[in-house]
This record gives C-alpha cells, sequence and structure tokens, in this order.
C-alpha cells in the first residue's frame, strides 16, 4: 500500500449571494465539508485542486483562485493509518471558486452522498473541520 502524502487541497465553492457549497461525507456521519482532497505524489497544489473539484462536483473549471494560504493541521485518528508511521500532521492549501449561482453538481457516490447551498454564517455551522470553518469565515464574501 503507498501511503498518502500529507499534503491537501481546501477548494471553497461559493456563489455571488455567498451561498457555499457544502458536501456530507459517507464516513464518518454527518461530517460536512467543502471539496477537499489529498495531493498526488506526482502534482501540485493547483493541479490537485483542480482534480478535486471536477472529481467530486462535475464542475470542470480552471479559473480557481489560489488564496496563497496554507495551513498545518492535526489528522483526525480515524483516517491517520493512510499516512505513513509517524505522520500526524497534513498541510492543506485553500482555493476559492466563485459561481454566478447555485448550480445542480455530481457528488462522487465513494465519497459523498448529499449536497446543499448554505448561507456563509450556515456552512460555517455545519462544517466539521475548524480549518474549512476558518477558510469560509475568511474567503467567502
Amino acid at each position: 500500500m503507498e501511503f498518502k502524502r500529507p499534503e491537501s487541497v481546501l477548494v471553497l465553492v461559493y456563489t455571488q449571494a455567498s451561498d457555499v457549497l457544502m458536501m456530507r461525507r459517507k464516513y464518518p456521519n454527518d461530517f460536512w465539508q467543502s471539496v477537499t482532497g489529498s495531493l498526488e505524489w506526482d502534482e501540485n497544489p493547483q493541479q490537485a485542486a483542480i482534480r478535486e473539484l471536477e472529481e467530486e462536483t462535475g464542475i470542470d473549471k480552471h479559473s480557481l483562485h489560489d488564496c496563497q494560504f496554507s495551513q498545518n493541521f492535526e489528522i483526525y485518528s480515524i483516517w491517520r493509518d493512510r499516512y505513513a508511521p509517524g505522520v500526524t500532521e497534513n498541510q492543506e492549501h485553500v482555493f476559492s471558486l466563485e459561481l454566478p449561482e447555485q448550480i445542480n453538481i455530481r457528488l462522487d457516490p465513494r465519497e459523498h452522498d448529499e449536497f446543499t447551498w448554505l448561507s456563509k454564517q450556515e456552512a460555517i455551522e455545519r462544517a466539521f473541520s475548524h480549518t474549512n470553518q476558518e477558510a469560509i469565515e475568511r474567503w467567502v464574501p
């Protein structure tokens, strides 16, 4: 088994009216998040953000905004076995994509089972991860 790279992207998708796309993971239960995913070993953060956006939503947009921000966070214990022994932190790079209005998306049924558009404040409250909450607060107008 190849271990995951401890580096990921977070892609905030929102509308001009500041409605934020949130998706519910299949596992763990009631884990709501923005588009996220680990970098492959041979790609940079921009490439990963474009790939994850298309895989998780079907949105094929290459006009992502690189927020020029990354931070480290502790990897949740439920996912730590995916990483090399001793790896406990992940570096997350933030991107955003503003859409004119809400659209239907195509979920990857292996990862998510529901999506919704929420107001900025509702999205902050629903997001499971503190880094996702902070990113919404900071980059969604």
